[in-house]
Order: C-alpha cells, then sequence, then structure tokens
C-alpha cells in the first residue's frame, strides 16, 4: 500500500477521533496473507489519557458470530454436526415449538427449526426488543440473564438456549429472515455435538492452532489493563459506557456461566486478523490446515435470495447489494451497494463497532477495532474501506 494512502487513512482515523465519533480505534490491512497497513488513533480510556495500542483488547459482540459459525463448519467436516438437523435433537425444548401469527394468536410450526436456520437467522428466534409475543419472552429471558449475571446461579449457555427453545418464534421457520439470538442457540448445540464447553471447543478448533491468545470470554488479570474502555454518545460528548448488555458482562472480569456464540468473545486487532487470514486462505493458516476449502468456500457464501435477502436489506439499509448467511453479510451486486468492494466480499461487525472484512476477489483483509455503545457499521468504517479499495 502506497505511504500516501496509508496516511490518509490516518487522518480518516484522527478525524473521527476529533470529531468524538470514536474514542479511539485500529485498523489493520492485510494484502496476500502479508500486512501492508496498521494505524491507529485516539484513546482507549480518555478518562486516564491512556492511548490506543496496537494489544489493546476489545470486546467483540456480534463480530463473535462468524467464528461460532466457522465451529459449526468444523463439526460439520467432522461428520459431527449435518445442517439439516433439527435444533431439537442437541436441544429438546425446540421440539413442539409455537409460532406467532400477524393478528397476535399462536399456531403450530410447520416444520421444526434446523441447524441452518440458525445460521441463516432465518429460524424465527429475535432479540431483546423483538416483534409480539416472541419479541416479549425473549425480553424476558434475557432480562434473567441480566439479572442473575453476578449471583450464585447464573444463567449457563445450555439453560438459556432451552429457555429461548420455550418461547414462540416470529415466524414460521425458513420463511422470514429477522436479525436475532440464533447464534446463542448454536453456542450450547456446538457444546451438546461435541461435548466440549463452548470456549474450549473454540480452543480447540481455532484458538490454540492459530495462536490467538488474547481472545475468549473474558480477561484475565494480568490483561485486564489492556481492555479498552467503551463509550457512549451523549449529547455530542463520550462518557463511558459500564452497563452489561444480551448477557455479556461489561467488566470482562471473571469467566462467565454463559458464553454467547453471538456476543461473547473479546480479542485484539492481530488475533482477529489470524482468524480472517485463515479464512481468506481457504482455511490454511501457516502451513496447518484448520478447514478445509471446500467448507470455507460453503461457509462464506450467502445463502438468502429473493425475498429473504430483501428482508435482510430492510433491516440493514446500508447494506444493499449484501446478501446474508452463516453469520455474515456477503456481497451480491456491486451494482447496488452503497460503498467500494467486490461480490464476494465477507464479513460482519458488532454492537460496539468492531468490523471485519475479508475478499476473496482483491485478497485483502480489513479489521477495525472501536468501541462505542450502538455502534454496528460506523461511518468511519466505511469511509476507511472505501479509501483502502480505491487505492
Amino acid at each position: 500500500m502506497k505511504e500516501e494512502t496509508v496516511q490518509a487513512l490516518k487522518r480518516i482515523l484522527d478525524q473521527a477521533v476529533e470529531r468524538r465519533e470514536i474514542a479511539g480505534g485500529s485498523l489493520c490491512v492485510e494484502q496476500d496473507g502479508r500486512e501492508v497497513c496498521y494505524v491507529e488513533s485516539g484513546f482507549a480510556d480518555i478518562e486516564h489519557r491512556k492511548p490506543i495500542r496496537r494489544d489493546g483488547i476489545y470486546r467483540l459482540y456480534s463480530m463473535s458470530k462468524p467464528i461460532t459459525a466457522a465451529a459449526v463448519f468444523a463439526l460439520m467436516e467432522q461428520g459431527i454436526i449435518d445442517l439439516a438437523e433439527p435444533v431439537s435433537a442437541y436441544i429438546p425444548s425446540f421440539r413442539g415449538q409455537a409460532v406467532q401469527r400477524p393478528e397476535g394468536n399462536l399456531e403450530p410450526a410447520e416444520r421444526e427449526v434446523v441447524i441452518k436456520d440458525l445460521l441463516d437467522m432465518t429460524s424465527g428466534l429475535v432479540y431483546p426488543g423483538g416483534p409480539g409475543e416472541a419479541g416479549r419472552k425473549t425480553d424476558e429471558i434475557f432480562s434473567d440473564l441480566d439479572r442473575r449475571l453476578f449471583t450464585e446461579h447464573p444463567m449457563d449457555t445450555a439453560e438459556l438456549a432451552a429457555r429461548l427453545g420455550q418461547a414462540p418464534l416470529a415466524f414460521q421457520p425458513g420463511s422470514d429472515h429477522l436479525y436475532g439470538s440464533s447464534a446463542d442457540v448454536l453456542g450450547a448445540v456446538l457444546e451438546k455435538a461435541s461435548g466440549m464447553r463452548f470456549s474450549q471447543l473454540l480452543g480447540h478448533l481455532f484458538l490454540e492452532p492459530l495462536g490467538m491468545k488474547d481472545t475468549g470470554f473474558y480477561v484475565p488479570l494480568e490483561k485486564r489493563d489492556r481492555l479498552v474502555r467503551t463509550y457512549e454518545d451523549r449529547e455530542g460528548e463520550l462518557v463511558p459506557y459500564l452497563g452489561n448488555h444480551l448477557g455479556v458482562i461489561n467488566r470482562m472480569d471473571r469467566e462467565p456461566a454463559f458464553e454467547s456464540g453471538g456476543a461473547g468473545l473479546v480479542s485484539t486487532t492481530d488475533d482477529f486478523m489470524k482468524f480472517s487470514r485463515m479464512l481468506l486462505q481457504d482455511g490454511e493458516y501457516e502451513g496447518k490446515r484448520i478447514l478445509k476449502p471446500a467448507t470455507v468456500r460453503m461457509l462464506t457464501e450467502g445463502s438468502l435470495s429473493g425475498s429473504l435477502e430483501k428482508s435482510f436489506q430492510r433491516q440493514f439499509f446500508t447494506l444493499q447489494g449484501y446478501s446474508y448467511g452463516n453469520l455474515m453479510r456477503v456481497r451480491s451486486s456491486s451494482a447496488k451497494a452503497w460503498y467500494l468492494g467486490s461480490v464476494g466480499e465477507y464479513g460482519w461487525d458488532g454492537w460496539l463497532g468492531c468490523y471485519m472484512s475479508n475478499d476473496p476477489v482483491t485478497k485483502r483483509s480489513i479489521v477495525f477495532m472501536t468501541q462505542k455503545k450502538d455502534a454496528g457499521t460506523l461511518p468511519v468504517a466505511r469511509k476507511l474501506r472505501n479509501m483502502i479499495y480505491a487505492q
């Protein structure tokens, strides 16, 4: 990458900090498996004037989802999991579910939720705040999860999934797309299928072979000074956000009972880039085979089409030209997209602003890390990737 492009990217990041769009952040770009850019700006802790460092640890929130999906596909290629299997084979409460009708009453599910439904968010499971009775029941479950976080009997991964199976679905399985708690249920499916805790399975499949030494579901005491602080916008000023969200403990100071497949991981810029590089290299990392090439190809292809793709785009209006599948966006049309990229580019972001992009056409990986409440894909992330693609 040209030096003037690197400096332009640094200016974009600096400007976002100056405008208080973010407290700070880091950007890493690799091309053909080789780093071509790393820039950082701003603060990991404004109050203590701690600058962003390359080894800063970030809460990934929904950028945990691609790792969860990859774990499902790892067990699939080993013959352990079948994507057509009903979820009830692992979580019995998913048998005989009810579905809410538009007029509000309930009807029986026409078929069971299967694992592929969870991967594509076509299950009918919702997040808190979702529509109708499905949303109300999910609100109750996640409220109980948060209420019990610091008690002697916290809710674990299996209990959350079992209770979600008792809630009504927002629609008939496979008939629509709605972003929701499907990935958290996958965490419990993976535990049951593997006979391991979710964290142990991820360690075995990815974290240990890839050397992702700073990635996990909490931050040990000796690393806690590297945890980047979370901020929220209050009338144009950034103030610390201390709340817990979706059962994820903000302080990350203890091993959690609930290991969230949809939101629970922390990582560093370099750690997550190792995972991204492995996918972009067809499942290989530094001479080690992590996933088979055919597995990676299927994992990173969009699944939704027609009305389901349109439903996805209505929920994420800046993702016109994208499909969705296996817990990631996948670019299906550059003509309809709102920013630069190639057809086949894939990735996802997180509630606090972490963002990943892998492009098999250009052989480029982008990882951007920041911590801001309700961020998702921030304008600064789109500006950075537009500059990278325009070089």
